[in-house]
């Protein structure tokens, strides 16, 4: 069929079998939410019907409405959200909740794929680089003052794109810096890391010495540099103990074990290890696992459904599954590749991006990799917000690759 040519089989293929396998979990963990679910799928669906019958362009001409939007509903939650453990992270209407940070994410990549796309952009010049900074900078400051540390995590999401536009690579190793002197900080005393600091800037500097430039701004900007990651040594433990007692527990389950706070931040890892342990290679059958069935993961059926799969599927359905994930999002990024407009290149970027971290945390989370920080796994973890907000960005791009691939420029 002719109307089919441009619709990317393989995508919306392996999005549909995603789903449909996510709703067969859910529904082994909690028969009513499995329910709930498919009627969430249902919703997306049309949702996602009504974008692919649209206009390609609308969502680039209204980028900034939708952009405004999504930072004003994040704004909304401080007078209005439901507070749960201290985060203000969900709307409650009646018995349904929505968590605008899911649909500020759109609305951030529409907005940062319509600026990059314009014929000023520049990432070397100041005004660019400080404009696209101000586009991520602002939605993900709202989501940190919720406090939500692992939403505003996925955010950096948005920086992998600019990097296939031209960003510094730099950019990410001094974040990997900070962020690695951060938690070695946590587990040895920090005057040990400020001193390797000290030692492995000398050692650089000395390589380098005939190769650099010794004007004050140079010499400023290296003894500035030391002094902030010698800071961040010293202040990180002051800095965890100022965190609220569940979030901090979260990230000292992962320097302690979870054994030791089995009580409490470590129950839900304690139990989530233990499932997936006991699945074995082929797992133990479809609604058949002891630990999901006897409820003792709390919570589940969203931010742990992995290890539904890896007890009742096993390593294999585990390897399956993840294998999916790969494809789809390495799909989406050869796709987003291939497009002739920028404003879906950079969108199809940012997506992938998403689906990326949101992937890659979420299973740290559930094996113990990475602290308990609630973020949902895509098309899989229970919830309608989620899964509508994900369908929404997967229609879009397809929407996008569509109108690609049957245009004559």
């Amino acid at each position: 069929m002719k109307w089919a040519e441009g619709i990317d089989k393989l995508g919306l293929g392996l999005y549909f079998m995603l789903c449909i396998f996510a709703i067969a979990n859910i529904y082994s963990v909690d028969q009513k939410l499995g329910e709930k679910q498919l009627i969430f799928f249902c919703i997306s669906l049309f949702v996602g019907l009504i974008i692919f019958v649209g206009r390609s362009k609308f969502f680039e001409n209204m980028s900034a409405i939708i952009y405004i939007g999504g930072v004003l509903l994040l704004i909304g939650l401080f007078p209005f959200g439901k507070e749960i453990l201290g985060q203000k992270n969900w709307y409650k209407f009646g018995s349904f909740t929505m968590q605008p940070v899911e649909f500020a994410k759109i609305g951030t990549a529409l907005m940062l794929a319509n600026y990059v796309s314009g014929p000023d952009f520049n990432l070397k010049v100041k005004k660019s680089l400080w404009t696209v900074l101000a586009i991520i900078g602002i939605p993900a400051a709202v989501v940190l003052a919720i406090p939500d540390v692992g939403s505003m995590l996925v955010f950096i999401a948005f920086f992998i794109a600019l990097y296939r536009e031209g960003l510094n690579g730099l950019l990410f190793g001094v974040g990997f810096i900070f962020a690695g002197v951060f938690l070695v900080s946590l587990a040895i005393p920090p005057v040990y890391v400020a001193l390797t600091v000290v030692v492995i800037a000398g050692i650089l500097i000395a390589m380098n010495y005939h190769r650099m430039s010794w004007d004050v701004i140079s010499i400023s900007g290296i003894a500035g540099s030391i002094l902030l990651l010698c800071g961040l040594a010293f202040g990180s433990p002051y800095i965890l103990e100022k965190l609220p007692k569940h979030q901090r527990e979260r990230i000292e389950v992962l320097y302690k074990g979870e054994k030791a706070f089995r009580d409490t931040s470590g129950y839900n890892l304690l139990y989530s290890k233990t499932a997936i342990g006991s699945g074995g290679l082929l797992g133990k059958g479809y609604r058949e696992g002891s630990v999901t069935q006897g409820k003792f993961v709390p919570e589940q059926e969203t931010d742990y459904i992995f290890c539904t799969v890896g007890e009742e599927w096993g390593f294999i359905g585990s390897a399956v599954l993840v294998l999916c994930y790969m494809i789809y999002i390495g799909r989406i990024y050869y796709l987003a590749e291939q497009q002739k407009s920028t404003f879906n290149r950079v969108f199809g970027y940012c997506f992938a991006s998403i689906l990326m971290m949101h992937f890659t945390i979420n299973l740290g989370m559930v094996m113990g990799l990475f602290p308990t920080v609630g973020i949902p796994l895509p098309y899989f973890s229970y919830g309608g917000s989620s899964l509508l907000a994900f369908s929404m960005m997967t229609f879009i791009f397809f929407k996008l690759n569509y109108s690609d691939k049957n245009s004559l420029v």
